[in-house]
């Protein structure tokens, strides 16, 4: 297991980890940090219908769109399993029946990869550029981070440690892949909460969180929430995380942080394996641990 610490804005690690590993879903908070770029400079509203279908930003990175997910496909699992080549973007939303909303706009909750597809298009359409070179300008840049990259194929995971899964492709990740050092994450996810990035406005509506029931059994929530693309709640104890576990074939990565008073402190963890629960509790011991020392 490796885990990047950083409090107060400083790594606290004791060494520098400069293991490239994959983000997994933490790619979509940072996904969600760029669109929410665009609010901020007034391209488009959380509110406005997007050209994708009838919801708004706000509830694609909320989860409240009503669209499926293709993670409900026993194909797309039997093809990644047999290491089959990904389908194209339009092939797994016709196999998936995208367009057919699963419930009406903001009547719901149901966690959904296509939305961030559709936020990946959305992000390339007002920006006129490559989701590569806009989250460069819109959030690393910013954040003064320039080790992380977007991996579309086999070829662009070399060097990059997959865990269990050394041959998984990551053209089935269909909103893209973030890999990079867990010092980066860390980094970010700290900078962003931290208000380096985004106006406060932006940061309130990004961690207002839509409450999404009791404990997790084997994991250390005890309130879980969403926000705009972020994991918010209290875990045990009297901790409140923001951040975002991320699971793909053969390792998690859980990135957090955590305030106490003035102090913060942000941490990432990445495991080679599947369990969530085993991850989250380490991040939870790492924080507690170091909020505790600066009280």
């Amino acid at each position: 297991m490796l885990c990047s610490l950083v409090s107060n804005g400083a790594l606290v690690t004791p060494e520098r980890l400069d293991t490239t590993v994959p983000w997994w879903s933490f790619t979509k908070t940072v996904l969600a940090a760029a669109a929410l770029s665009l609010v901020r400079d007034g391209l488009i509203e959380l509110d406005d219908v997007v050209a994708e279908g009838r919801f708004t930003l706000r509830q694609l990175l909320r989860h409240e769109a009503g669209l499926a997910d293709y993670g409900e496909l026993a194909d797309y699992h039997n093809a990644v399993a047999r290491h089959e080549a990904p389908w194209s973007a339009d092939d797994m939303l016709q196999r998936l029946d995208a367009s057919r909303l699963r419930y009406a706009p903001g009547d719901g909750w149901r966690y959904s990869n296509v939305g961030y597809l559709f936020v990946v298009r959305l992000i390339e359409r007002m920006t006129g550029r490559t989701l590569d070179d806009a989250l460069t300008e819109r959030v690393f840049a910013p954040l003064r981070l320039t080790r992380v990259r977007l991996a579309r194929t086999r070829a662009d995971l070399q060097g990059v440690n997959m865990g269990s899964a050394p041959a998984y492709d990551p053209g089935w990740v269909y909103h893209g892949l973030l890999v990079g050092p867990l010092e980066d994450a860390a980094r970010c996810l700290d900078g962003l909460l931290a208000g380096r990035l985004l106006p406060n406005p932006l940061l309130q509506a990004m961690q207002s969180a839509r409450v999404l029931g009791g404990p997790i059994p084997g994991r250390p929530w005890t309130s879980p929430g969403y926000g705009l693309r972020l994991m918010q709640g209290l875990v045990r104890g009297d901790l409140m995380l923001s951040g975002h576990t991320g699971t793909g074939p053969g390792s998690v990565v859980a990135v957090y942080r955590c305030m106490d008073g003035e102090n913060a402190a942000s941490c990432a963890v990445f495991h080679e394996g599947v369990e969530e629960g085993v991850v989250e509790a380490e991040v939870v011991e790492r924080l507690s641990a170091v909020l505790g020392k600066n009280r």
